[in-house]
């Protein structure tokens, strides 16, 4: 049985680095879109919320396809904010812990069916793969400690799971959500940013094997 009671895909931003002239979300992953990747590991979960903002038509067009039960959510200053703020909007109205998803990141099936199983709050983390990576650093009992652009022992990718009554507003990232609640337990998973076009040529490879 699932301990997660809500997930929010943030995929409200306009995905410039990766230069393809669309919304992340609606990029072609081997016959796939994205945001359908995403949403088929999030096939069994009730409360599925996704936060656009970037060609919200286009996407909430391409999510009613495969979820006509999911939740939109507006961030209607895509342009000025990150994914912490995506975050706190989608969550507003979830259930007590709420996960978050980037909407440019893919997560092996596999290791996503064990997060969606995992109680409390954690953050999952990957080996090094992006070429603009963001940085987490570990404890010696597993915990994630913090969050650098220059050195760590882990790439954050996300997921991450917080009590809905710890998510905080921000306009910036999703660890700038987490920092004030660290240490908390990390989970290493496989995992795909794709932030460039180099990370999207990546992906496109690695996903033949999902």
């Amino acid at each position: 049985m699932q301990a997660v009671k809500s997930v929010v895909i943030t995929c409200a931003g306009i995905g410039s680095r990766l230069g393809l002239g669309t919304t992340k979300a609606l990029i072609d992953i081997n016959g796939k879109s994205l945001i359908q990747w995403q949403l088929e590991l999030f096939k069994d979960v009730e409360d599925l919320r996704v936060v656009v903002g970037f060609e919200a038509n286009s996407v909430v067009r391409e999510v009613s396809k495969y979820r006509p039960d999911a939740v939109f959510v507006f961030n209607h200053d895509y342009f000025n904010t990150k994914t912490g703020t995506s975050y706190y909007l989608g969550a507003k109205d979830a259930g007590e812990y709420v996960l978050e998803y980037d909407g440019d990141l893919l997560v092996h099936p596999d290791d996503m069916k064990m997060l969606l199983e995992m109680d409390g709050e954690w953050i999952a983390y990957a080996d090094k793969l992006s070429d603009d990576a963001v940085f987490l650093s570990l404890n010696e009992n597993g915990e994630v400690t913090g969050f650098s652009r220059k050195y760590g022992d882990y790439e954050w990718t996300g997921p991450c799971c917080l009590k809905k009554s710890h998510i905080r507003y921000t306009s910036g990232n999703v660890y700038d959500v987490l920092e004030p609640h660290l240490p908390i337990k990390g989970v290493k998973i496989r995992a795909c940013d794709i932030d460039t076009y180099c990370d999207y040529q990546r992906v496109l490879e690695i996903t033949k094997g999902w």
